[in-house]
């Protein structure tokens, strides 16, 4: 026995319990993007503003993730192998079960022909690469900010 009577493993399970609450208070963001060193940047800077990151190389991959379990936000390449971001994003706007994810676009797409095409197929927001880590940061936390406002005016 610990001292106060529990036991390392009452200790554990409370620990355990804390840990995972605090994990699920915490908003999920799903990043998409073919280049390990864009996905490597974007979780790290994510991670240290308090974000939990997931990563995928792929839409398809992105696709049955979302679909397993819905992040808060999506953060999307547009040139992506298989099915590109902005048919990703179509697919996610069209589903009743995933509109509502925030979307943000970051791409080496800058035209402005890209950047209305992404706009229109529902992304919240867009960001061009290169990119700064910290304004990219900004604006996810902007997009959830926006969210979170228009779902406490719906209830």
């Amino acid at each position: 026995m610990c001292p106060g009577g529990r036991s390392e493993t009452e200790k554990e399970r409370r620990r355990f319990s804390f840990l995972m609450t605090d994990l699920m208070s915490k908003k999920q963001i799903l990043v998409v993007d073919d280049e390990e060193d864009i996905l490597e940047l974007v979780s790290f800077n994510l991670t240290k503003e308090g974000y939990v990151v997931s990563c995928m190389t792929s839409g398809e991959k992105a696709l049955e993730a979302i679909r397993a379990r819905p992040p808060d936000l999506m953060v999307l390449d547009l040139m992506l192998p298989g099915i590109n971001g902005l048919e990703v994003a179509k697919a996610l706007k069209h589903d009743p079960g995933t509109r509502d994810i925030p979307i943000v676009m970051l791409t080496a797409k800058g035209e402005e022909a890209d950047i209305v095409a992404g706009l229109e197929l529902g992304a919240d927001d867009y960001v061009t690469k290169p990119f700064s880590p910290r304004i990219l940061a900004a604006r996810v936390k902007a997009v959830l900010r926006r969210k979170s406002a228009d779902s406490s005016d719906v209830s």
